[in-house]
């Protein structure tokens, strides 16, 4: 098997001897001869596309048409009719009937890159094709049969996706009957300047210049950085040194000049949630809107026990629980005074002269509601830029997160001039 592994490394241009590469590679041929999908999985820019690939040229397959679908890149509305064809006139602009890829592909293999960014509806349609290689074409009820076998491969994790319903458990399982791992460039550290080598020789040769050689530090951090871009993002990097360093030995501190700043420490992530801990901006307001109205109805209580008493020093002693609760810790004095201030006057010569005051304390009031309002406005306003920013200016998502349809975002980013 090792002669095989690495015969197989070198008809499809891989480089690398880690293990965890070695067992993948092992993995894809060992189910080529079978007709088993395969669900390739692991982080973009590791080399997914490379695993059909071997499955496809070691099968029975392999004189028959080999395609690759980059599901994410084709439009939501036209992904039936590229996957499945359509029939003339099935919906405005098909002014021909189109054969899909299942049937151009029959007999054949198709390669399913970025499975899970598929519809729904389309992960319906795919099911029925691996269940029982069935499908009909878009404005057709003709059923359709084709022999292909699917390989699909995905950076998603694919749990999350099933668990937030974005992706079918059911259609999970019949794509993964066997999954392959590629194992991000981080845990292949003896990989990384064998890698780095291949390409600044294949750049030497593109360009028509010498090859680029890296000092001893220069390897160690090369080994030592984190690479979240993995072999798309090396092989970007030794591009640039290759054309734009005129001194062909590339010291540490030149090559620091071309690796993204930043940690290239692991971020910890706290996945479980406490009782107390709130995930957006969004609940805290709303938590902190709950405790206001909490907050109120308890005054509305004791003001309806001021009103019908009438004596500050009873509502006092029967409601010190609720008291308590609203001012917190104050001493009595000050607790007293605060009854006093809400205690219904009665009708004296002086009724005047404390109606007045009592105004001039509700007229405070209302300012500082005034000032919340405010706040609330702006906080909204926040909430509505964060959340845009964070998708990109994508809406549907930004509103799912708010918690609000789409069109109700679209008026209020009209409404905020956003």
């Amino acid at each position: 098997m090792e002669s095989s592994i690495q015969a197989t490394k070198q008809r499809f241009g891989i480089i690398g001897n880690s293990p965890t590469l070695n067992r993948a590679i092992e993995k894809a041929i060992q189910v080529s001869p079978t007709d088993i999908s395969v669900l390739v999985t692991g982080e973009s820019g590791v080399g997914k596309e490379s695993i059909p690939k071997i499955i496809h040229q070691l099968s029975h397959r392999k004189h028959n048409k080999y395609i690759a679908v980059n599901c994410g890149a084709i439009p939501e509305g036209t992904i039936d009719s590229e996957l499945f064809g359509h029939e003339k006139g099935a919906f405005t602009g098909a002014t021909a009937a189109r054969n899909g890829y299942f049937e151009v592909a029959d007999g054949g293999t198709i390669f399913l890159d970025e499975v899970g960014e598929l519809p729904l509806t389309t992960q319906v349609r795919l099911l029925r094709v691996l269940e029982n290689g069935e499908f009909i074409k878009v404005g057709s009820s003709k059923v359709q049969k084709t022999n292909v076998r699917i390989v699909a491969a995905t950076n998603v994790n694919m749990f999350e996706a099933i668990k937030k319903e974005k992706f079918r458990e059911d259609l999970y399982y019949r794509l993964s009957t066997v999954e392959i791992n590629l194992p991000p460039l981080r845990e292949r550290q003896e990989d990384i300047h064998l890698l780095f080598r291949k390409f600044a020789s294949d750049f030497a040769l593109k360009y028509k210049m010498p090859t680029i050689k890296l000092s001893d530090d220069a390897i160690l951090n090369l080994i030592k950085y984190r690479w979240s871009g993995n072999i798309r993002q090396l092989r970007n990097v030794a591009e640039q040194v290759s054309v734009l360093e005129q001194n062909r030995a590339i010291s540490a501190d030149t090559l620091r000049g071309y690796l993204p700043t930043g940690s290239n420490l692991p971020a910890v992530i706290k996945t479980t949630k406490s009782e107390s801990d709130f995930s957006s901006e969004r609940e805290i307001l709303y938590k902190v809107l709950f405790d206001m109205k909490a907050d109120l109805n308890d005054l509305k209580k004791l003001t309806m026990e001021l009103m019908k008493k009438g004596n500050a020093k009873d509502v006092q002693e029967d409601n010190q629980g609720l008291i308590e609760k609203i001012y917190g810790d104050n001493d009595d004095e000050e607790t007293l005074e605060d009854l006093q201030v809400l205690a219904i006057p009665q009708k004296t010569e002086t009724t005047k002269s404390y109606t007045a005051e009592t105004n001039d304390k509700y007229h405070f009031a209302e300012e500082i509601e005034e000032e919340e309002t405010l706040s609330l406005h702006d906080k909204e306003l926040e909430l509505i830029k964060k959340s845009l920013e964070r998708h990109s200016g994508k809406r549907k998502l930004a509103a799912e997160e708010l918690g609000i349809s789409e069109r109700t975002l679209y008026r209020k980013i009209k409404q905020f001039d956003l």
